[in-house]
């Protein structure tokens, strides 16, 4: 393994495929051609375990607690029973709506838990919320050792990190524990107040809290003329603002994205992009920035997160683009 991807991860890929047409005709050469198209998923960490996935669900161990929840993208049949599944669970996630449920509790599991990722040196506060979430992404540990690494290599003292649509704040956490000072912004105050708790509990302190859009945060940034040497966005596919402002990743990213270039240092700096929507590809991503960030050097990355169970089946959860000066 490359200590560089920060993950496991599948080889560069490259087509070079040749038609040749009868004598007479041009021959039609199709090359395509396609580097540093990554494949990652984290290094295995004992407060988390994707068990097992399937039937367009998953089973998972947050520490000593295993839930069930809905997963859109696992098609393919489980490896265990569902019999089995539900005498392993501690929980199960029920919709109710389209956008919310409730938990079926078949074993004790307290209101909130606290968990550890020890290489990122963060720990974090999980809940059982109403849309299925619990207050963490397993998969965006990748970014945050990324993010470790990359701050403690960009050769500037307590580099400036902005973390927008930051949720809970575990990169926040993850940038504040490797000396950053950190900006973290999310529309909504309820996430912000949890990020706040991530961050006592992990032993730190001293973070910029925004309850604000991350559109117009960024766009009152360019004119107080702030940058930042870190930056990562983790968009939704849909979102409402702080005050009612309206997001969709397709319409808006582009836009925020070249308002983002205006606010990143031009000589030390990261950026990481990170979405998560079934319509939207990496190449997509790569195509974004390489146009918008073509005058920033730092050797770009594409590719796709993705969990891995315990049978070996591998849970696609995003597509992210990266790049760093810290990295070679």
């Amino acid at each position: 393994m490359n200590d560089d991807h920060y993950g496991s991860y599948a080889l560069d890929t490259f087509f070079n495929i040749n038609t040749d047409k009868p004598s007479g005709c041009n021959p039609i050469r199709i090359t395509f051609q396609h580097t540093n198209m990554l494949y990652l998923t984290p290094e295995p960490w004992n407060d988390y375990e994707l068990i097992d996935s399937g039937d367009f669900e998953k089973l998972e161990r947050f520490g000593k607690y295993i839930t069930i929840r809905p997963e859109p993208q696992a098609v393919w049949d489980r490896s265990l029973s569902q019999k089995e599944w539900q005498k392993r669970a501690n929980v199960t996630f029920v919709y109710q709506s389209n956008n919310s449920g409730i938990w079926d509790k078949h074993q004790h599991v307290p209101e909130e838990w606290t968990i550890k990722h020890e290489r990122a040196g963060i720990s974090l506060c999980l809940r059982l919320t109403s849309f299925k979430h619990v207050g963490l992404f397993p998969e965006q540990a990748v970014n945050w050792e990324y993010i470790n690494h990359s701050v403690r290599n960009l050769g500037v003292p307590e580099p400036k990190f902005l973390n927008l649509f930051a949720y809970t704040g575990a990169a926040s956490v993850a940038a504040k524990a490797a000396g950053a000072r950190v900006t973290h912004v999310d529309s909504v105050k309820q996430v912000v107040t949890w990020a706040n708790e991530n961050l006592t509990l992990s032993g730190l302190s001293d973070v910029r809290w925004i309850v604000e859009d991350a559109r117009k945060f960024v766009q009152k940034e360019i004119k107080r003329g702030a940058t930042y040497n870190g930056i990562i966005l983790d968009p939704p596919a849909f979102g409402v603002g702080a005050k009612g402002e309206n997001w969709k990743l397709e319409r808006d990213i582009k836009l925020l994205l070249k308002d983002v270039a205006q606010i990143l240092d031009r000589d030390k700096y990261f950026m990481i992009l990170n979405t998560y929507s079934l319509s939207f590809s990496s190449l997509i991503l790569e195509n974004l920035i390489n146009d918008i960030f073509k005058d920033f050097s730092a050797k770009k990355e594409y590719g796709e997160l993705y969990l891995r169970d315990s049978f070996d089946k591998k849970l696609p959860l995003g597509v992210f683009a990266r790049f760093s000066t810290a990295v070679k």
